[in-house]
């Protein structure tokens, strides 16, 4: 997410870091750079000139704070006026003034907001403990009901199908509202047919059930991926809805991802979550602070954070472990890989954290394709208990036993049990529970930064 961005605007930080000072001429090299860079990055013209002259009023002819390096400085306002072209941190859900709170989404069509409905009713039921009701009114799309049915169906949420065939999208919605009372839910989440913005007809059909269930909260859902587009569709649907907020989907692909930072400025809706992959758990609310922190190469390690604390749960088999040894060893490694497969994989993970760590792929992760990281699985599940505890044990006769019961060569293990030493060498000497504690009050201190204005 950003990567690009990203990258051309911490070369340009790192270019005046190494200064004494700043200067007229430094600052101006330094803001040319990333003027060009937010263009390529299809951020709006008028939002770059914008941000470019809040950080030129907030660091010209200012003293610089003497705890600072002028490249400190330089970021430190840089990143207030990205927060703030963006709006000042997240913007919660509006779930409180009815129950239940009718949540409408609309949006055009392959924004991907079936599978936005989805993954949002994932998120209300696992982070907010919300009892969830999910309705579509899509009877356009051939199988699209099908689709969001399907697509909840593994995760406990309930769906409602309580309809005639042939009723109208808005005879649905009525419905559904009527069912979520009725059996005390907490939030109904309402799919509605893609709907170009020229397209009246369907416009009209959105007005009629927004007027008919009078939403809670009205989100549009748009693809990053058509860039500043996305700005003029949505002050269209915004003339025939009051728009709450918008889901940006589909940021990881980087490609137009700057449209985050004008969609706020330039239309007033603040964006309120944003999809991060494909997967139904893959979307996270949008907050300005960490997108700011990622476009300036400061990472993100809240949400390393919170991923790890959510998705991370070490192996239980602690009878095959001695208390006493807190040493990394083949359980543990088999343990690391499936973590990093929960987190999303090895790029995902280092997509978050600060560009300047240098952090090299290739000496941390097991490997890159999924089809090896299969084989590693199956060379340690050939093993002994002994021989995962204390791999330095694993000699010749070993080694072809364990190529032999898993179907790989020998050369293979080799190669693991390479790849893990050198793995071993980096966190042999760190307790992982104290590393959880370490996490939860560098979170708790991060936090307390973000909150001082």
């Amino acid at each position: 997410m950003f990567e690009n961005l990203s990258k051309k605007i911490s070369q340009s930080i790192r270019d005046i870091i190494g200064s004494g000072r700043l200067t007229e001429k430094n600052i101006k090299d330094t803001l040319n750079t990333v003027k060009i860079s937010l263009l390529e990055g299809d951020v709006a013209l008028s939002v770059v000139h914008d941000f470019i002259n809040t950080v030129k009023e907030g660091i010209v002819g200012k003293n610089i704070n003497k705890h600072l390096t002028p490249g400190q400085e330089l970021i430190k306002i840089m990143h207030a006026s990205l927060v703030k072209i963006m709006g000042k941190g997240s913007h919660d859900l509006n779930l409180h003034t009815q129950t239940p709170s009718p949540i409408l989404m609309v949006g055009l069509q392959g924004s991907g907001k079936t599978t936005t409905v989805g993954k949002l009713a994932k998120y209300l039921k696992n982070k907010k403990h919300k009892k969830i009701l999910v309705a579509s009114t899509d009877i356009y799309r051939p199988a699209g009901i099908q689709q969001l049915k399907a697509l909840i169906s593994s995760e406990d949420i309930n769906f409602f199908t309580d309809y005639n065939v042939g009723s109208k999208p808005i005879d649905i919605a009525k419905t559904a509202i009527g069912a979520s009372k009725s059996l005390s839910y907490d939030v109904l989440l309402i799919d509605t047919a893609g709907c170009l913005d020229t397209d009246y007809t369907l416009l009209s059909e959105l007005y009629e059930i927004h007027n008919a269930i009078n939403p809670a909260e009205t989100l549009f859902v748009i693809d990053s991926m058509i860039g500043q587009a996305a700005i003029n569709n949505i002050n269209v649907f915004n003339k025939t809805l009051p728009l709450t907020g918008v889901i940006l989907t589909k940021l990881d692909g980087d490609s137009r991802g700057g449209v985050a930072l004008s969609i706020k400025y330039l239309t007033g809706k603040p964006i309120k979550f944003i999809g991060t992959g494909e997967k139904i758990d893959e979307l996270e609310p949008f907050n300005s602070y960490r997108i700011a922190g990622r476009i300036l190469g400061m990472g993100d390690i809240l949400s390393l954070i919170e991923d790890i604390e959510n998705k991370v749960k070490w192996s239980k088999e602690k009878k095959y472990i001695d208390k006493n040894n807190i040493d990394f060893n083949l359980c543990d490694f088999l343990d690391y890989i499936k973590q990093i497969r929960n987190m999303g994989g090895i790029n995902k993970i280092i997509s978050k954290l600060p560009s300047n760590l240098g952090i090299k792929l290739n000496d941390i992760q097991p490997h890159p394709h999924n089809n090896t990281v299969a084989h590693i699985e199956a060379i340690i599940n050939s093993m002994t208990i002994k021989e995962r505890l204390n791999p330095d044990i694993i000699k010749g006769s070993r080694k072809k036993r364990i190529a032999n019961g898993s179907g790989v060569h020998i050369q293979d293990v080799n190669k693991l049990l390479t790849k893990f030493s050198h793995i071993r060498i980096t966190i042999q000497k760190i307790n992982k529970n104290e590393v959880f504690q370490v996490m939860r009050t560098l979170k708790n201190k991060i936090l307390s930064k973000l909150t001082i204005s």
